[in-house]
Parts: structure tokens; C-alpha cells; sequence
């Protein structure tokens, strides 16, 4: 019996230190704002690279072509 009570004072004392300590870290909301833009910028920038490539290669002319 001096098992159980001794668990429920570790468990008890472990959940009474977890809820004083109020510093969790960040809300994932701010976090989630920044992949966003990041993955808009991304595709901006692979949106313009691929139109800079498609002209690049229609400028090339075919064979044959002086």
C-alpha cells in the first residue's frame, strides 16, 4: 500500500510542477502563419523562374534554322 501512495504523491507532484510552469512555448498559429509565406514565396519564385526558362528555350532556334 506504500507503493500506491508514494505514486500518487510523484504523479500528483509531477502534474502540480507541470501546471506552475506557464513558459510552454510558442502557439503553433505564428508558426503556421510563416511556412505559409514561405511556401508563397517559393512558389513566386518557381513561377518566375519557370517563365524565364520557357522564354529562354522558345528564343532557342530548331534545326535547321539559320
Amino acid at each position: 500500500m506504500a507503493f500506491f501512495t508514494y505514486l500518487h504523491v510523484a504523479v500528483s507532484t509531477r502534474l502540480a510542477e507541470l501546471r506552475r510552469d506557464s513558459e510552454r512555448g510558442d502557439s503553433p498559429v505564428p508558426t503556421a502563419v510563416i511556412i505559409f509565406g514561405l511556401v508563397a514565396a517559393a512558389l513566386v519564385v518557381t513561377g518566375l523562374v519557370s517563365d524565364k526558362a520557357k522564354e529562354w528555350m522558345d528564343a532557342i532556334q530548331g534545326p535547321g534554322a539559320q
